[in-house]
């Protein structure tokens, strides 16, 4: 099965729904699978005294409360009709991650297929009560988590009726961007074998290299931010892709999985050329005639046209040549 390639408009669009048709536009050209924004009533997701995050305060340049902030990137709920519709005619999935209970409800009532826990809700217990009664496949982000955390996730959406072979579970490191040494990506086996679900990662790298790896390393979902234009006001732009880089993205790991192959050790199609000159026969060191018998002296191995290959030594050492042989033939019957 392919690797499921998520590309992660989040709020990229900073406020502006003209920006988030571009983004879709962007994201369905790269080949990715599904393009995803994030849903949110900030009233209703965020106290009026929390602060930014310091990432969000160091990437906005402004000083301000996370309610300021997100009052600034949040698009009308009706607005995620349109961008679903867009994404129908463009042929992407449309995602859009819930943050709240009323986004949760309005997301599925425009036909959304699949729902996008985020890690900050990874204890929200109602909230994933919610989403487990929904039934649709899930995505679980474990950003921040402990394992214990991720159990009390899992156990959370499976009691409320999420079928767990509908559920994915992506590793995180919720630092933007997340430096090498933060990655951890074995968690991702960790995770795969404690839960016995899929897995993936949900990548705040930079560059490439950690969803290359990923996918190597079994990965069925990958998830990346991109964004138009790194330069652009906002809190995640720093830490995404560019059009071209999220092209290039894709292409990588869609190499890369086709890279990892069956697993069952073969001679391939693609070396048979190489392995017809390249592995020394069995051949004649001297002319030998027929009813004399092969030794050690009289055959050798080289690169050859024909002739059994080395593996056939002591099939022939000892036997009697049935025929004449010129120097270098290949010896075979």
């Amino acid at each position: 099965m392919s690797v499921f390639i998520i590309a992660e408009a989040g709020v990229n669009h900073n406020g502006d729904i003209t920006l988030a048709h571009r983004l879709i536009d962007v994201a369905a050209q790269s080949g990715a699978d599904a393009v995803k924004f994030q849903t949110f009533i900030p009233e209703k997701l965020v106290a009026s005294a929390t602060p930014q995050a310091a990432y969000q305060a160091r990437n906005t340049g402004q000083q301000q409360s996370q309610l300021e902030m997100l009052r600034q990137l949040a698009l009308p709920l009706e607005a995620f009709a349109e961008l679903k519709a867009h994404c129908d005619e463009a042929g992407i999935e449309f995602m859009s991650t819930p943050f709240e209970e009323d986004s949760l409800e309005y997301l599925l009532s425009i036909g959304m297929r699949r729902i996008k826990v985020p890690s900050g809700e990874l204890l929200s217990t109602p909230f994933l009560r919610a989403i487990g009664q929904a039934g649709l496949p899930t995505i679980l982000s474990t950003g921040m988590a402990t394992l214990e955390e991720v159990r009390h996730a899992v156990e959370t959406l499976l009691q409320a009726g999420l079928p767990k072979a509908d559920l994915t579970i992506l590793h995180c490191t919720s630092a933007y961007p997340t430096p090498p040494e933060a990655v951890n990506l074995r968690a991702m086996r960790t995770l795969a074998d404690t839960f016995h679900v899929p897995v993936g990662l949900s990548d705040h790298t930079e560059g490439l290299n950690a969803a290359v790896a990923a996918t190597a390393l079994g990965a069925s979902v990958l998830e990346k931010h991109f964004t138009l234009d790194k330069s652009l006001p906002g809190p995640d732009h720093r830490a995404s892709l560019t059009p071209g880089e999220l092209r290039a993205l894709v292409d990588a790991v869609r190499e890369t999985q086709c890279m990892l192959g069956s697993g069952e050790k073969m001679a391939m199609e693609a070396e048979a050329n190489t392995r017809s000159v390249a592995r020394r026969r069995i051949v004649a060191a001297r002319p030998i005639r027929a009813g004399e018998a092969f030794t050690p002296e009289k055959v050798t191995l080289k690169r050859a046209p024909s002739g059994w290959f080395g593996d056939r030594w002591d099939d022939v050492i000892g036997q009697v040549a049935p025929r004449d042989y010129a120097t270098d033939e290949g010896i075979a019957w």
